[in-house]
């Protein structure tokens, strides 16, 4: 059995001799004690967007190492004491935990510090990285060596790399598409061992970032969303800038054209007419996303009648459902795709298509929308700009197959029961991370200055993925708060995946000091009982 208890487990009170042995790891400079400091909003160890004067998933200190010794040494000293490790490489992880641990007080090991871009391969065109480096940071090495190289970025360039792709987040050039980037890590086990997967098993192997499986089980999946290791390298497949890049707008008129808008996506998709990971969202949701601010400060006010928010998508041009997609390739090509996709896309009543511009390498910098420049591989911060100080998000992202009908049904159903609950605007996104499923990104908003609004959000989520499951549907990445009530419903065969995985994390880490609790893996002794 897993634990059903949603409040942390507490683990050992952290003596002075623990602080101490730690400080002799890290280093003053690296070891931080202070629980205001932990606390602090600007301080990624916690999330912002959590219940306000609520400590359950605190740590009790956060150590920051530099090397993959000194995170050996600190295994140790877990492993010494019982006391719990939690890994996290930025700690921006927000509206999903952040940093913050499952068991409170546990020892937070932040890799911020394990910042080295440790390889970038031109030729072969892949880059190799400790998870301390940012997007920001990848990105501003590639332009200063003037590489021909670019990286598929998300929305929010100051998370990791690794720790990005770990948790299964999503970028939008084509190799963010099902998660195509990484290949070959290492990892330091719960023993203090350390692993290299695929074809870096082998001493001295040149395809260990090239080639993504090895000889044998595959083992690189088994550390993304887990609690068996804590990944300090990664490869990271990069692309050749294109010669042209072009940008698509792309509207629908109606909320009901949804069901059409998801099923051109898909055909377009299957075509490889599209690539990337074109990405949807409702009125409200892309008026946040491109930097409209009166739109935003009007959802503010309470919730819109529908008829409001449809004078807005006329008004503004964003529509009912605003697609932003992308092409990239030589510019006959871009040319050929837009007429291609333009075609496809305009045979849904109403809809359309703009090309803002086509754009070489050298142009990027210049663009000036925020859309635009994610998937031209250019990281910024721009979108929190536009998020009010009295609003919070909980993320919830189901994956649907990628059907019309079976989207706007499961659209229409989380829209109802977040409008009827929070009593804030349905703000939506939808990611096609491929031809065949996409995530359908929900904010349940709140007020990150009211606990009780805070409260209601997440009980409002663990509804939602109670309703969510009756239709067969489970999220693809999870709330640190509902990670066991996501992993209760992936029950078939008697939870035969969770008694399997229960059984890999109590060979590799039979203390159960790495991370417990993550997706709903717990060790041996927190399992009993429960």
């Amino acid at each position: 059995m897993s634990p059903r208890n949603p409040s942390a487990v507490s683990p050992p009170d952290l003596t002075d001799e623990v602080i101490t042995r730690l400080r002799d790891i890290v280093g003053d400079d690296g070891l931080v004690v202070d629980r205001a400091q932990m606390a602090d909003k600007d301080w990624p160890l916690r999330d912002p967007y959590w219940i306000p004067g609520d400590d359950t998933y605190a740590p009790s200190v956060a150590v920051h190492p530099t090397t993959s010794d000194q995170i050996q040494a600190i295994l140790t000293v877990a492993s010494d004491t019982g006391i719990p490790v939690w890994t996290h490489s930025q700690g921006r992880n927000n509206g999903y935990g952040g940093a913050s641990s499952r068991v409170g007080g546990s020892i937070s090991i932040s890799l911020r510090r394990m910042n080295r871009i440790l390889e970038i391969n031109e030729k072969l065109a892949y880059a190799v990285v400790e998870p301390g480096v940012s997007w920001f940071e990848l990105y501003d090495e590639l332009r200063s060596r003037g590489s021909r190289l670019t990286v598929s970025v998300p929305d929010l360039g100051w998370g990791s790399v690794i720790g990005n792709s770990l948790d299964n987040g999503v970028s939008y050039l084509p190799y963010g598409a099902d998660f195509m980037a990484p290949c070959g890590l290492e990892v330091v086990l719960p023993s203090g061992e350390t692993l290299r997967t695929g074809m870096g098993a082998m001493p001295d192997n040149p395809s260990w970032h090239l080639y993504k499986r090895g000889v044998g089980p595959t083992l690189d999946p088994l550390f993304m969303q887990s609690n068996l290791g804590i990944v300090v390298k990664m490869g990271i497949w990069l692309m050749p800038a294109p010669e042209a890049y072009a940008p698509l707008l792309m509207t629908v008129a109606h909320d009901d054209d949804l069901g059409a808008a998801i099923d051109t996506i898909r055909e377009l998709r299957l075509k490889n007419h599209l690539r990337g990971v074109p990405s949807l969202y409702n009125t409200l949701m892309a008026a946040t996303m491109t930097g409209v601010p009166e739109v935003i400060t009007r959802a503010e006010k309470g919730i819109l009648p529908d008829e409001e928010v449809q004078q807005i998508a006329e008004e503004t041009g964003l529509g009912r459902w605003y697609v932003r997609a992308a092409l990239w390739g030589d510019r006959a090509e871009v040319d050929y795709l837009i007429t291609a996709v333009t075609r496809e896309w305009e045979k849904i009543p109403g809809a359309r298509v703009t090309v803002p511009g086509i754009y070489a390498p050298e142009e990027y910098e210049q663009i000036a929308s925020i859309s635009d420049r994610i998937t031209a591989g250019v990281p910024n911060l721009d979108v929190i700009k536009f998020k009010g100080e009295g609003f919070a998000h909980i993320g919830l992202a189901p994956i649907v197959p990628m059907e019309g009908a079976r989207v706007q049904e499961a659209m229409a159903t989380i829209r109802r029961i977040i409008e009827d609950e929070t009593g804030f605007n349905y703000k939506a996104g939808i990611l096609v991370t491929g031809e065949r499923a996409c995530a359908l990104v929900s904010s349940i908003n709140f007020d990150p200055r009211d606990a009780e609004s805070a409260r209601n959000a997440f009980r409002v989520a663990r509804a939602l993925v109670a309703e969510l499951a009756t239709h067969g549907y489970s999220e693809y990445r999870a709330h640190l708060d509902f990670m066991e009530d996501v992993a209760d419903r992936m029950s078939w065969g008697d939870h035969a995946y969770r008694r399997f995985v229960e059984t890999i994390k109590d060979a590799v880490d039979p203390k159960g000091i790495l991370s417990p609790g993550r997706y709903g893996i717990w060790p041996a002794h927190l399992r009993e009982g429960r």
